[in-house]
């Protein structure tokens, strides 16, 4: 038997062959792990010796999912089929082998790890590893006998739940339903699953009524399967619009399931086929692996970034407060500081506030909650105590002159190698940075509220921003959990601009006399959260009005704040702040607020524009096309000129649709020439903010796209 693979550790002992497979960081299935497992096997089961297998996985994962980057570029569904077929046969050997194989879960078991596990004939885990098939959240399906498999398991129910949500269970659950047959503390994991083993030899265990495809028990009839599925349908109608993969699924569920488990996997790896070969699962692949990569810059390649343990955070409001929150949450110290000890005071009732969901759901409890204030808390009105601060981040009132006071304040007080960083969403952080002695030290770190939710972090350089600044906060943005953005200053940064250039287009709309709740009713069913409007009165109607004169103001003619606008900004209906907005929020539903009905009336009338019906298709693609044609903008001014971030940014700060890629993913499918065709028709129509950029107009010319070819 070879015990000299890459990727698989093999030791032998008592009849017993174990296989750990290392193949880092996550132990994925990657393709010459698949035909490593497959010599291993072959060789056990012909190795007298050998009685029965354990296969285990090392550090924290057992096997956290098939290579991605391996299927994603294959665009022969032949090639794939193929792939598939072999895949099924390695499990399918296991499964109906000759000998006992018992799966030590010591860690994380997804996708196709949890296909593997399911091919062996009994499965002890380690207590809180998480199980699951999340292949839909990628737009794939289970494509190694997942959805045949799983349902035989834990019965068609909970496997619909798994499958179709992608959400794993831990291994206490996974006991319950019987997916895991034994849970084992950590350190004794591999005895127990020995033992087990040796249960087979010992007669406790029966080889071929433990593999599962003999288990039939928990399927349902014909008559109940019929019923689940027609509801389950309904359920992800509702909840999975524009996805194709919890179909598929149901799809499999439905067409499978029978006494003959060959025909159902043939079956599973078409459907699979049909789903990685779709748009969808492209652009929710992208995501990911774009995801994976973000803050791998060149720039920083090679660059140590400093450690960060003590941050400083200047200000306790809305944004300060999740900030700390965060901090604490993710093992860091903090020190917040704020102006006097009513500010303190304020900003530590906001803190306990941002903690209300941990504990109403029992994920920290009230003592936790105060032995993790004293561990990792300080409160200070002295700006003094933050000088062993490795990062300062500064959320304070929106106003240069006091944030240029603190920042030269703390020059004196800080180490010379602390970050200095703000969070600031409007002003100009080479400006601000420029009274200081180093402006290489400071950088823009924006937090999207809430900040200890929201995954999106903005990291914005200034002109003299230096590399080690830059790689220390990609690092701390990492060390968070956020998804760091890297991009240059300018105004808006890139997704407030971006945000106001596609939810801003409708106000041209509007004033064309198309009906503000049908750009609502298309942007939303574009997969957008919410609607301009609906936007609008939750961020508030004056702070986007201020928002557009600064854009105004720094960027020209092309972003002069519309004239509707300034007539609904004129109303002091702000939003949901003040009651009303576009929508009035006074009795127990929103309904459309008569006062801004008006103006938008009065506007139209003044104008002598007639009331215009516009196709929802035709909606979304004005706002799509201004926000193509911003990005361009941002792309020649240098804010940022990596697709890949600039969509990330979408998806992730505004909510922009994953299963759409993001703009300019829909801008390489779309065509840049129509998209310009279109600008022009726009320019002609509604004036300069249409006026197609000159990278844009190049693109058409030429038939480029945003992304490489083949991206």
């Amino acid at each position: 038997m070879r015990t000299d693979f890459r990727s698989i550790r093999v030791e032998t002992a008592d009849g017993i062959a174990v296989f750990r497979i290392h193949n880092p960081p996550v132990n994925q299935l990657s393709e010459h792990v698949v035909r490593e497992l497959a010599d291993a096997f072959a060789g056990a089961f012909r190795e007298a010796a050998v009685q029965a297998v354990v296969l285990t996985g090392s550090g924290k994962n057992f096997v956290a999912g098939a290579d991605i980057t391996q299927i994603k570029d294959i665009r022969s569904r032949e090639a794939l089929l193929a792939l598939l077929h072999e895949n099924n046969r390695v499990l399918n050997a296991i499964e109906t082998g000759p000998k006992p194989v018992v799966a030590a879960i010591n860690g994380a078991c997804l996708g196709g790890g949890l296909e593997l596990a399911m091919a062996c004939h009994y499965r002890v885990a380690a207590p809180g590893v998480d199980l699951g098939q999340p292949e839909v959240q990628l737009g794939l399906i289970p494509g190694a006998g997942g959805t045949q498999r799983l349902p035989r398991l834990i019965g068609l129910p909970n496997a619909l739940d798994m499958i179709t949500t992608g959400k794993p269970i831990r291994s206490e659950k996974a006991l319950e339903r019987r997916l895991v047959d034994e849970i084992a503390p950590t350190e004794t994991l591999l005895q127990a699953a020995i033992r087990a083993a040796k249960g087979f030899l010992e007669g406790r265990h029966h080889l071929a009524l433990r593999a599962t495809r003999a288990r039939h028990e928990r399927l349902p009839s014909a008559a109940e399967k019929k019923a689940l599925l027609d509801f389950a349908r309904l359920m992800t109608a509702a909840k999975a619009k524009g996805y194709i993969a919890p179909f598929k699924a149901l799809d499999a569920f439905e067409r499978g399931l029978h006494f003959d488990i060959e025909p159902d996997l043939a079956m599973e790896a078409e459907l699979f086929a049909d789903c990685l070969f779709s748009n969808v699962a492209r652009n929710l692949i992208g995501i990911f692996l774009h995801t994976r990569a973000a803050g791998r810059l060149p720039r920083i390649e090679g660059i140590p970034p400093a450690p960060v343990r003590t941050v400083g955070v200047l200000g306790g409001g809305v944004m300060g407060s999740g900030i700390v929150h965060l901090l604490v949450n993710e093992g860091l110290n903090a020190v917040l500081w704020d102006i006097d000890d009513a500010a303190v005071a304020r900003g530590m009732a906001g803190l306990r506030a941002t903690f209300d969901y941990h504990l109403k759901n029992k994920k920290i409890t009230p003592e936790g909650l105060e032995a993790l204030f004293r561990e990792r808390l300080t409160c200070t009105t002295d700006l003094a105590r933050l000088k062993e601060a490795d990062l300062v981040i500064e959320a304070v009132v929106e106003d240069m002159a006091v944030k240029q006071k603190l920042w030269k304040e703390l020059e004196g007080i800080c180490r010379p190698e602390a970050v200095f960083a703000t969070n600031t969403s409007a002003l100009p952080i080479t400006e601000m940075a420029s009274v200081l002695g180093d402006p290489g030290r400071m950088i823009g770190l924006h937090f999207f509220n809430p900040a200890h939710r929201m995954q999106l972090l903005e990291v914005i350089c200034a002109r003299k921003t230096s590399d080690a600044t830059l790689a220390t906060s990609v690092a701390f943005a990492r060390a968070v959990r956020k998804i760091p953005i890297v991009v240059n200053d300018g105004p808006g940064f890139y997704v407030s601009r971006q945000l106001s250039a596609f939810m801003g287009a409708s106000v041209f709309l509007m004033a064309d006399g198309v009906d503000p709740a049908a750009i609502e009713s298309a942007v939303v069913d574009f997969g957008m959260p919410m609607g301009p409007a609906a936007l609008s009165d939750l961020t508030g109607i004056d702070i986007n009005y201020r928002v557009n004169k600064t854009f105004e103001m720094r960027l020209g003619p092309r972003w002069k704040v519309h004239p509707l606008t300034e007539a609904i900004y004129r109303t002091g209906c702000y939003g949901r702040k003040t009651g009303a907005g576009y929508m009035d929020y006074s009795g127990p539903q929103p309904v459309p607020n008569p006062k801004v009905a008006a103006v938008i009336q009065d506007y139209l009338k003044q104008h002598g524009v007639a009331p215009r019906q516009m196709p929802p298709r035709e909606i979304v693609d004005v706002l799509l096309a201004a926000a193509v044609n911003e990005a361009a903008y941002m792309m020649e001014e240098g804010i940022c000129d990596r697709p890949q971030d600039m969509d990330l940014a979408m998806v992730y700060g505004t909510g922009f649709p994953p299963y759409r890629g993001g703009i300019l993913r829909c801008a390489d499918r779309w065509g840049a020439r129509p998209i310009h065709e279109l600008l022009l028709e726009l320019e002609k129509r509604y004036g300069p903010r249409f006026t197609p950029a000159r990278r844009l107009a190049e693109m058409a010319r030429e038939g480029r796209t945003f992304y490489p070819e083949g991206a």
